[in-house]
């Protein structure tokens, strides 16, 4: 059990008020100083804080009641910012949706949050007015962020009606805005956790939540103050990039970097060279893009500014963490947090970094390793963790069993089977759903895999259970090859060989399938279903 102190926050207590409205009231404070950086603009911690309030205060005059949800489908943006803290200054929940969905997808979550408003991106207004307005029984007004070319206009040409502009919702509303007097348990915003098993569940984070993984992992694990400056590949909508890319910058008064189009390698690289973050946060896919991206005109890309680079999202091999040191001179934390957590709740810490593995227990947050049965497994051993951390969900929106079957009291299942070592490190071995026994042994799809991403002919490798024609279920790799090389029968009876030189024969991949990527999710996470939908024996 960690002996840490433990975080005092006063029952009366607005998470925007927290983040926002501090940095301008304290003596000293950093009214004049960045706080988001997008492009080619800068906004001030005042500008932040008088948006926040325009935005909360034109909210109200739509009607909009505390805990009523508000449906944020934003690209990163100051907007976002600007609209999440707004909606929870006023009590209201703001609730950030993937970008990259369809129109059946936005239909879902519009009805399943009822949010009345909804404020979205002129870029992705199109897939809200594809779906038929008798579909969205609880919309009323869309609030668009304009571009440069403003198009609110529905796909059949005709306007939308309960269409606004945000930019005219900021001019016509005043600056000035108390905070909605809320309590520490009030809930704040909502996240919706991936759908793999059925429908997305929208994880309930309360107003406290974000100040605790602030203070346990930027402040403990990272050392965070204001003079950093952070860029995250993750987008605000994913958990893990609001955290990055937003609330731990505003903990402390540093300065967010934001990136509203897709990470590719040369964006993210100019980003780097050019506004010099200090704290880089990605996943393992955007890793190994990197590493595959060549030096340009002779000259390697200059990573010196980043005093630590972070992973989370998927398991990161060990094999990247020391090609990505060895070119560029950075080592990589990686980490392991949840959508349900918030954010991480298992990190190596830096100088005391285990290649492979997910480092150690947060101070502050406890786990347990249990079986089936839930009982503690001895050390070593492969089981279920569990986590007990004060950022964890409430609970999920309209899911009662689910809830019950996740959340046990203090604790919550995480879904995530692990091991922990001598030294008190855990190692990822996979989703639970994910594991399955060969040859009367569990065999998790993650250690096949790291053996693979070592051979110099494999840049990214997942592997799922087929059966083959014994009924059986047996390992298939997919793999995605390193500088183009060509996926042959050859190559494919190395990689098993390869396999077969470090781990049991009934681990050799029973079969190689070579593909030109693997899919994933927006946050860079394997589709593993896909991959298993996709081979025929």
């Amino acid at each position: 059990m960690s002996s840490v102190a433990p975080i005092f926050l006063p029952d009366e207590f607005n998470a925007a008020s927290y983040f926002v409205d501090r940095h301008i009231l304290i003596k000293d404070g950093r009214a004049d100083k960045v706080a988001i950086e997008c492009g080619e603009v800068q906004v001030t911690y005042r500008q932040l804080f008088e948006r926040v309030n325009q935005v909360g205060n034109g909210l109200r005059r739509l009607g909009v009641r505390v805990e009523e949800r508000v449906f944020l489908l934003l690209l990163d943006s100051p907007e976002f910012a600007a609209s999440f803290f707004g909606a929870i200054k006023i009590g209201a929940v703001p609730v950030p949706v993937n970008t990259l969905l369809k129109s059946a997808d936005y239909e879902y979550l519009l009805n399943n949050s009822r949010a009345r408003v909804a404020i979205v991106s002129d870029s992705l207004m199109a897939a809200i007015q594809a779906i038929p307005r008798q579909h969205l029984p609880y919309l009323e007004t869309v609030i668009v962020v304009e571009s440069e070319v403003v198009k609110s206009e529905a796909v059949d040409g005709d306007p939308r009606p309960g269409t606004l502009s945000f930019k005219q919702l900021l001019q016509e509303n005043s600056c000035v805005l108390q905070p909605e007097s809320t309590g520490k348990d009030d809930a704040a915003f909502w996240l919706y956790s991936s759908g793999s098993t059925g429908p997305p569940k929208a994880c309930v984070h309360l107003q406290h939540d974000m100040v605790v993984s602030s203070e346990r992992y930027a402040r403990g694990i990272l050392n965070i103050t204001d003079k950093d400056r952070c860029f995250s590949v993750a987008k605000l909508f994913f958990a893990y990039g609001l955290g990055n890319g937003l609330y731990f910058p505003l903990a402390v008064g540093a300065t967010s970097i934001l990136l509203p189009g897709p990470p590719r390698p040369h964006s993210v690289f100019e980003i780097i060279e050019r506004q010099r973050p200090t704290l880089f946060f990605s996943v393992p896919s955007n890793y190994t893009k990197l590493l595959a991206h060549p030096a340009e005109a002779g000259r390697e890309f200059d990573l010196s500014c980043l005093r630590h680079a972070i992973s989370a999202g998927e398991a990161l091999p060990a094999s990247v963490f020391y090609r990505f040191k060895e070119r560029f001179k950075v080592e990589i934390l990686d980490a392991i947090g949840s959508t349900e957590a918030l954010h991480m709740i298992i990190s190596n810490v830096p100088g005391a970094v285990r290649p492979g593995s997910s480092g150690k227990i947060i101070p502050g947050f406890e786990t347990r390793i249990v079986d089936d049965s839930n009982r503690l497994v001895v050390q070593g051993e492969i089981g279920n963790l569990l986590v007990k951390a004060d950022s964890t969900c409430a609970y999920y929106w309209n899911q009662h069993e689910k809830t019950k079957d996740t959340i046990e009291g203090h604790w919550i299942r995480t879904g995530d089977k692990y091991y922990q070592d001598e030294d008190g490190y855990f190692w990822y071995a996979g989703r639970a759903d994910d594991m399955l026994k060969v040859s009367g042994v569990w065999v998790s799809p993650i250690e096949i895999e790291r053996a693979l991403i070592d051979h110099p002919a494999v840049q990214e490798a997942a592997v799922v259970f087929r059966k083959g024609q014994d009924e059986l279920p047996k390992p298939v790799a997919c793999i995605v090859t390193r500088n183009g090389a060509a996926g042959t029968p050859e190559l494919a009876r190395e990689l098993q060989e390869f396999v077969l030189s470090r781990l049991p024969v009934f681990k050799r991949p029973h079969r190689i399938e070579f593909l030109p990527e693997l899919p994933k999710t927006a946050t860079g996470k394997i589709q593993r279903f896909k991959l298993r939908a996709g081979f025929n024996e």
